[in-house]
């Protein structure tokens, strides 16, 4: 068993803010194939999540369940799990018990102080579930990594890639390519029918970004077409905010300091946890990227891969959320030590349940004929990718379909 240990390059959040956060009540949120409706109400969102005090007294841990889901987010400090057979129990003090069946996981994800028992941490190295670990904002720590899951000749691999000048390009060229496609069918679709002439130029302005990308021949100029683009987009998608209680013009993190902010930062640390995942479960390391480096450890190669879904995934998400007044400016806290603008918990617990449905909604894909969730999709092209490292195929990036 392996614990690996980095810090997220886009949640870098101080030491203050956790220990404040650290003091709030957290909720648990599990997501399964199978419902278990005995345990919980299927109602609206405002119904599912009640105030600190009706979530303190309930018998019922409050979680969110919904058919095809296969992660388990584990936010109620103090949570423990055991292994009782075939099932894995989940236990809050002074609340009913939850018994999953083990075969339903495929990844649990662990936010500050849950504890797992050594034979649930077994059982997860057995049958190869992602286990990560989090803080309560959600910023990585760590994961659980079998030694089958740690494939040295493929690690290898990735080193003399590594130093493989036209790998690196065509890799990188592959995911910027993707990136600002999707990017600006994001924009065209939600400008379809409201026309806004700025959005309408930062889309003709991309349009021109992605026929550059065929000129040029080395990542520093990737490197600045992708950050060109950025600043195309992201003042053109602050434009497609309708909801006149939100307003967005740049992106900023560390810390993110208004709502539309926190719902991209922490929408992009869920993806960027799920896209790691697939990683090390496929043998890869997820330190060793293309595109993006440092001389800090991180996790390049997944935020390489998760480059092609961020507005596919999350941004479309945020904009759905806050246009269909799903938040309201009292769901988010403001921390008076950094001014960073987060989620409170009740709040997160709705964000969860709505990017799981996000990453189960179906999509096509070329490597299959059927339709496939877009946490399916994530896998295929890391396999992809992997082709690509082993075999010499060229990478292809994911293309939202028109």
């Amino acid at each position: 068993m392996q614990l690996d240990i980095e810090t997220n390059q886009e949640l870098e959040i101080l030491e203050q803010e956790l220990e404040i956060l650290e003091q709030e009540q957290q909720h648990q949120v599990a997501f399964l194939h199978q419902p278990y409706l005995g345990e919980t109400d299927i109602t609206t969102d405002r119904e599912i999540i009640s105030d600190d005090g009706d979530d303190k007294n309930s018998p019922l841990q409050k979680n969110i369940w919904n058919q095809e889901m296969a992660a388990i987010y584990l936010l109620e400090q103090g949570t423990s799990i055991y292994k009782d057979h075939l099932r894995f129990i989940i236990h809050v003090s002074e609340k009913q018990k939850l018994e999953i069946p083990i075969r339903e996981v495929e990844q649990i994800m662990i936010f500050g102080n849950i504890q797992l028992s050594t034979p649930v941490i077994n059982a997860c190295l057995k049958e190869k579930i992602g286990v990560l670990f989090l803080n309560q904002l959600g910023q990585y720590h760590g994961h659980l990594a079998s030694e089958e899951s740690t494939n040295i000749d493929n690690h290898l691999t990735q080193m003399r890639r590594r130093d493989d000048n036209y790998f690196q390009f065509q890799v990188s060229r592959a995911i910027v390519y993707g990136k600002l496609t999707n990017s600006k069918q994001l924009l065209m679709r939600f400008n379809r029918k409201r026309k806004i002439a700025a959005v309408d130029q930062a889309i003709y302005g991309i349009s021109k970004d992605i026929e550059s990308l065929e000129l040029v021949d080395n990542l520093d100029s990737l490197r600045g077409y992708e950050g060109i683009t950025a600043a195309r987009y992201f003042p053109a998608f602050g434009q497609l905010i309708t909801n006149p209680n939100f307003q967005f013009s740049v992106r900023n993190r560390q810390p993110p300091t208004d709502p539309i902010n926190s719902l991209l930062s922490f929408g992009y640390t869920l993806l960027l946890n799920n896209v790691m995942s697939f990683i090390v479960a496929e043998g890869l390391s997820p330190y060793i990227g293309n595109f993006h480096y440092g001389e800090r450890q991180k996790s390049y190669l997944a935020f390489d891969l998760m480059e092609e879904f961020r507005s596919v995934i999350v941004d479309s998400l945020v904009l759905k959320i806050i246009n269909n007044s799903v938040f309201k400016p009292q769901d988010f806290d403001i921390l008076d030590s950094t001014g960073g603008v987060y989620l409170n918990q009740s709040a997160r617990r709705i964000f969860l349940q709505k990017f799981e449905a996000r990453m189960n909604e179906e999509t096509s894909h070329p490597d299959l004929q059927s339709q496939v969730t877009y946490r399916h999709a994530i896998q295929l092209q890391v396999r992809r990718y992997k082709r690509c490292l082993l075999s010499g195929i060229p990478y292809t990036a994911f293309l939202r379909p028109v």
